[in-house]
């Protein structure tokens, strides 16, 4: 029998879930990153050019969303390895939130921000 296995393995299936969610913001973000031949398709489909139509912001988005998830799954290792010593050590210690974790959310919130006003500029450049 193997000590402490019900945190061990609710301590990997935290992690894998990190490493999905990581997976998904990269996704999203090679989404993003391409979003650019949406937008220069849409423009050619109308009669007229759109003089207000940017995309290198949706690639530098893109782009950092790339970054992010790839920061993501080395902060989720790091807490996993820390977490396992932590279930192994005989004595008990303090769990606690991270600043990079709590950095991480502010700027995911922030390129969301910035995402929502980019597509409705987009939009009404297109309109």
């Amino acid at each position: 029998m193997i000590p402490h296995f019900t945190d061990h393995a609710a301590n990997e299936r935290t992690y894998l879930a990190w490493v999905r969610t990581a997976i998904s913001v990269m996704a999203f973000g090679f989404l993003l990153e391409r979003f650019d031949i949406f937008l220069l398709y849409a423009a050619k489909a109308t009669t007229q050019v759109p003089a207000g139509l940017h995309t290198k912001a949706s690639q530098w988005l893109g782009l950092s969303l790339l970054l992010v998830g790839a920061l993501m799954i080395v902060g989720a290792t790091g807490r996993f390895y820390r977490n396992r010593r932590a279930i192994e050590a005989e004595g008990s210690s303090m769990y606690g939130d991270s600043w990079a974790a709590r950095g991480m959310a502010l700027l995911l919130v922030l390129m969301a921000i910035f995402l929502t006003m980019y597509v409705a500029r987009q939009i009404a450049a297109l309109s």
